[in-house]
């Protein structure tokens, strides 16, 4: 099982440490209700409520509602991206692509169900929002695209992807199963490592070469 990372604050520009402790605090709060409200339903108030703070404050941070919003969005996917990539950046050089793969999914659905509401609130809001203020999200979008297209090339140049398949495409359908979770899972009714299991399984069957998983079973030196 891959090691587990703390999801990292993102460090913004402000006068003193003070004033960096509030702007985060506002941020957390703006991800909190955005995960929960959605896009129409946020409003600073409900913001300015989940910070203990006066809705004129935010002000002082953003000159507007929608401008927050774009930040909360863009860090979603930053922070979904970075913990990812830590996670893959900590297995050992040799780990297979498979492994690696089911790594990511793990690390993916831990920050999306689990550790962000940051995550939640870029998964449930992506349609929502307007096309002008989704600009940064979108650039970290594909960046984090990289990333999983790189796993799925690496598995598809190894001969353990099915040749059946676009990787493309594999690759978009993982990612939107996985984002899709956010919408469905219930804590009281199935456990979080319930649903990685399961996601890793049905990812792993749907993307492998049936001859490598062969091997794999009867290899006694394989995971």
């Amino acid at each position: 099982m891959p090691r587990k990372a703390t999801i990292k604050a993102t460090p913004k520009d402000s006068p003193g440490p003070k004033s960096s402790r509030t702007r985060e605090r506002i941020l957390d709060a703006a991800a909190h209700v955005l995960s929960r409200k959605g896009y129409s339903g946020t409003r600073l108030g409900d913001i300015a409520d989940q910070a203990q703070l006066q809705a004129p404050a935010i002000y002082y941070y953003w000159p507007s509602r929608e401008d927050l919003i774009e930040e909360v969005m863009w860090v979603g996917v930053q922070r979904l991206h970075e913990h990812v990539a830590e996670i893959l950046d900590g297995l050992p050089t040799d780990t297979p692509p498979m492994d690696r793969i089911s790594a990511a999914v793990e690390a993916h659905l831990h920050v999306a169900l689990q550790l962000s509401d940051f995550a939640t609130a870029v998964i449930r809001n992506s349609g929502q929002v307007p096309e002008e203020i989704r600009t940064r999200q979108l650039a970290e979008d594909a960046k984090y695209g990289a990333l999983w297209r790189k796993l799925i090339q690496d598995a598809e140049t190894t001969g353990d992807l099915r040749s059946d398949l676009d990787a493309r495409i594999a690759q978009r359908l993982v990612i939107g199963a996985l984002n899709w979770a956010a919408e469905w899972w219930n804590p009281r009714r199935d456990s979080l490592d319930s649903v990685v299991r399961t996601a890793q399984s049905l990812i792993r069957h749907g993307l492998s070469n049936p001859s490598h998983l062969v091997q794999r079973r009867v290899d006694p030196s394989g995971v």
